[in-house]
């Protein structure tokens, strides 16, 4: 999508997880569009050219409040936080360990935590205060050998919620996007373990009503039309970006 205009000029955005995947889509996004960006990343290094890279753990407390703090400094406070580290994981409960379910949620959850409690005191400076998590479909539909990811997402979801209810007094606008299965470098290391990944990729396609993968780029606007000013009385929302996944129900011809 491209944009003419700088809407987001003024607008100071943290993402965490931009130096690869969707999280570098919309960090780029954002500096095209205007923004002062830092990415926080546990390798920054891929980070897109034109933002600020911090490296953060945001299973770690004192890493993830280091790292806020010094990028808050940097880009003289805070705007907008984009909730969008994650990890993956594949399995049933039976499958999977504790230590996995954990792991989890300790990044999938617990890092939204962290990083959001880390800028609040930025974000109820701004009068532009926004936080988007990248949630997923697995949030709203049940999904094969994927319980503890769809667990993970589901709390994003409800968190979401109960965040945009908490902060609405602050002034700080709670979102999420859905995406569907999104053609990212992690899902391209999922395909790679398959058996035959072409067919598996032809699978997860055929999965999507629209009959492809959605791309990060795709991700990336809807993120920044919830963070952006043309959002500004939307809050507690979640916006679906899977290709009519979540709510379509196709005849097959």
């Amino acid at each position: 999508m491209n944009h003419t205009t700088n809407d987001f000029a003024g607008i100071r955005l943290l993402v965490t997880g931009g130096a690869s995947g969707i999280g570098h889509s919309i960090a780029r996004q954002a500096v095209d569009r205007g923004a002062t960006v830092a990415v926080l990343d546990l390798d920054p290094t891929g980070s897109p050219e034109g933002t600020s890279p911090w490296r953060a753990d945001v299973s770690d407390d004192e890493s993830v409040a280091r790292a806020v703090s010094a990028a808050a400094a940097a880009l003289g406070g805070i705007d907008v936080v984009v909730n969008n580290a994650g990890i993956g994981a594949q399995g049933t409960i039976e499958t999977n360990t504790l230590d996995e379910w954990r792991r989890v949620f300790d990044v999938n959850v617990l890092g939204i935590v962290r990083v959001t409690r880390a800028a609040l005191v930025h974000l109820r400076r701004s009068e532009h205060a926004a936080v988007v998590n990248v949630c997923s479909i697995a949030a709203t539909a049940g999904l094969p050998d994927r319980a503890i990811y769809s667990a993970s997402k589901g709390a994003v979801l409800s968190l979401t919620l109960a965040m945009a209810a908490d902060h609405l007094a602050d002034g700080v606008r709670v979102n999420c996007v859905n995406p569907g299965t999104t053609d990212t470098p992690w899902v391209g290391r999922l395909l790679d373990r398959a058996s035959d990944p072409a067919a598996e990729r032809a699978a997860l396609a055929a999965r999507q009503p629209t009959g492809r993968l959605v791309t990060a780029d795709e991700v990336a606007a809807a993120v920044l039309y919830l963070a952006g000013p043309g959002a500004s009385a939307t809050t507690g929302t979640s916006l679906a970006v899977d290709g009519g996944m979540a709510g379509l129900r196709i005849r097959q011809r």
